[in-house]
C-alpha cells in the first residue's frame, strides 16, 4: 500500500463522516481555557519576578552585598547609571552592568 492510496482512503472516510454541530464553539472555549491556564501558571509569575528584579536593581545603594550572574560575591561601592562598581576583595574592584546582579545576600547572612 503506498501513500497515495492511504490518503485517498482517509479522504473518503472524512467525506463520509457526519458533520458535528457546535464543535467550533467547544474548540474555541478549549483554546481560551488553555491560554488562561498558561497565563496564570507561566506568564504572570514570570512578570512578577521580573518586576521584583527591576525594583531590586533600581534600589541598589552603596554597601549592599550582592551576587552576579557569574557567581561573584561583592559589596556595592558605587552606582553610576547602568554600571555598578563591586568590591570583591581588598583593593579589588570590578565594574559590572546592573543587569548582571541577581540577588542581595546581606539579608541571608543576617538571618543565618
Amino acid at each position: 500500500m503506498n501513500f497515495l492510496t492511504f490518503f485517498l482512503q482517509a479522504a473518503e472516510g472524512a467525506a463520509a463522516a457526519p458533520q458535528q454541530k457546535g464543535g467550533g464553539l467547544s474548540f474555541i472555549l478549549m483554546l481560551v481555557l488553555i491560554f488562561v491556564v498558561m497565563w496564570l501558571f507561566m506568564i504572570r509569575p514570570q512578570q512578577k519576578k521580573q518586576k521584583e528584579m527591576n525594583k531590586f536593581r533600581d534600589n541598589l545603594k552603596k554597601g549592599d552585598k550582592v551576587v552576579t550572574v557569574g557567581g561573584i560575591y561583592g559589596t556595592v561601592s558605587e552606582v553610576k547609571g547602568s554600571r555598578v562598581a563591586l568590591d570583591i576583595d581588598k583593593n579589588v574592584t570590578i565594574t559590572v552592568d546592573k543587569a548582571s546582579l541577581v540577588k542581595d545576600y546581606s539579608d541571608a547572612q543576617q538571618n543565618a
